[in-house]
């Protein structure tokens, strides 16, 4: 997976902060964006981060998450 792949949640994710339903949980399953960034620095030091992968679904949601909770389309 790298910067610019087009990508669908593929496993079930609650996540609290989308737009639309802030607050409340709300399954992301089957959702499709763009990966933006992965993380693997931080500061310019290198990190191990748990959710290193940073997808951006449309103009003001964006997430992380595991490799193995996304697909390439």
């Amino acid at each position: 997976m790298k910067i610019g792949d087009r990508v669908r949640v593929r496993e079930s994710v609650v996540v609290y902060h989308h737009p639309q339903h802030r607050q409340e949980p709300f399954d992301i399953k089957g959702m499709e964006g763009d990966v933006i960034e992965i993380v693997t620095q931080w500061q310019g030091r290198p990190v191990s981060a748990n959710l290193p992968i940073l997808v951006k679904f449309d103009k003001k949601f964006k997430a992380h998450f595991r490799e193995n909770e996304l697909e390439i389309i």
